[in-house]
């Protein structure tokens, strides 16, 4: 499966800057966030979707498919939830 390319990432234009919107993350490159210095978060496509791989467990990339906007919108619940501040 092969990292995101710049057609791919144009179609999830409204994640990504969904997510260039939490506090924690850093894109370093288009695409791919950090968090805490550490890689956390970053885009794949193949002929079944595309996918992002993410930390939600702070150690271990998981995937997750960002099809649809369900998809999309459950991603960045998560996402959140992981980057909110402990208490909240």
């Amino acid at each position: 499966m092969k990292h995101a390319s710049p057609d791919a990432l144009a179609a999830l234009q409204p994640l990504l800057e969904e997510l260039r919107q939490v506090d924690d993350l850093v894109e370093r490159k288009p695409g791919v966030f950090y968090r805490r210095g550490m890689a956390f978060l970053h885009f794949h496509e193949d002929p079944a979707g595309l996918f992002a791989d993410v930390k939600l467990d702070g150690g271990t990339f998981t995937r997750r498919p960002v099809n649809t906007a369900d998809e999309r919108a459950e991603l960045l619940v998560q996402v959140r939830h992981v980057s909110a501040p402990s208490g909240s």
